[in-house]
């Protein structure tokens, strides 16, 4: 009579705690921790602007902290993905709508900025002489080093195509040549960017064109940065055998960040460097 009952009750324990298609969360701390850190940056950041060195400490430590705590939250996710198989075909597809709604409120960001930009160079204030751009201020030639950052970029875009399809035709080494090229691409992008903020003969506090065009083009560059590393993650997970040719979102989403940052600099180019600067 006893083994019956306890039959019976091992049955109703496993058939109400079933395994469902959603992958329930554990409790984690890195939610906590990154929006302090963003804390740490935003406050840094405003006070690094107003020339005041005691915020200089805590904006360096909030970007150190940011970076940490996206490692460690990486690594879980990949471990929930790839060891513990909790990333079942309906989590896929909440990931894959999660990170389409991010990428559409990374475009309403950069909505603001070209927005702010629009604004000021189609009805420009007395202050800055009512011209576009502003007197006194030289723009950045956009058939340059803006123009050979746009073929860059647009290369580093067909290479990332390159190495997804790579991978849903079970290339390995293929891809990885894929991706090899597209972060040499992408730090070519990144120095030739700096060289031009070196050589430049406007800084961000010149007028509202310097705001405009440092904190557009600058918050780009910061996309740019954060792509690479989302790309290099993915080329880990590749050299360890994580991907199959049905099973790779994690590559695809670095993909769909990455297209992304091309038309962000597409329109950049078009509008900031040469409609604006002329």
């Amino acid at each position: 009579m006893f083994s019956f009952q306890n039959k019976t009750f091992k049955s109703k324990f496993h058939y109400n705690f079933q395994k469902t298609p959603f992958h329930l969360l554990e409790p984690s701390p890195w939610p906590f921790f990154i929006s302090l850190s963003l804390l740490c940056v935003t406050i840094g950041s405003v006070g690094f602007f107003h020339s005041i060195i005691f915020y200089k400490p805590l904006l360096f430590t909030g970007f150190i902290g940011l970076f940490m705590i996206l490692f460690f939250w990486f690594r879980d996710i990949i471990r929930e993905a790839s060891f513990k198989k909790f990333h079942t075909k309906q989590v896929q597809l909440g990931l894959r709508m999660g990170m389409a709604l991010f990428i559409v409120s990374e475009i309403m960001f950069f909505f603001g900025f070209f927005w702010a930009f629009f604004h000021a160079s189609l009805s420009p204030a007395i202050e800055i002489g009512a011209i576009w751009p502003p007197k006194y201020i030289t723009p950045i030639q956009p058939w340059g080093i803006p123009f050979l950052n746009t073929i860059i970029l647009l290369s580093s875009g067909i290479a990332v195509t390159w190495a997804h399809h790579g991978i849903t035709e079970e290339k390995k080494t293929e891809t990885l040549n894929a991706l090899y090229i597209t972060y040499f691409l992408a730090v070519f992008f990144t120095l030739l960017q700096v060289y031009e903020y070196i050589e430049s003969d406007f800084s961000i506090s010149d007028s509202v064109y310097g705001s405009t065009f440092y904190m557009a083009t600058g918050f780009h560059g910061f996309h740019v940065l954060i792509g690479t590393l989302f790309l290099y993650v993915g080329t880990i997970r590749l050299a360890f055998n994580q991907f199959t040719s049905k099973s790779h979102f994690g590559f695809e989403a670095a993909a769909w960040y990455w297209h992304f940052v091309d038309v962000v600099w597409l329109f950049l180019f078009i509008t900031i460097y040469w409609w604006g600067g002329n």
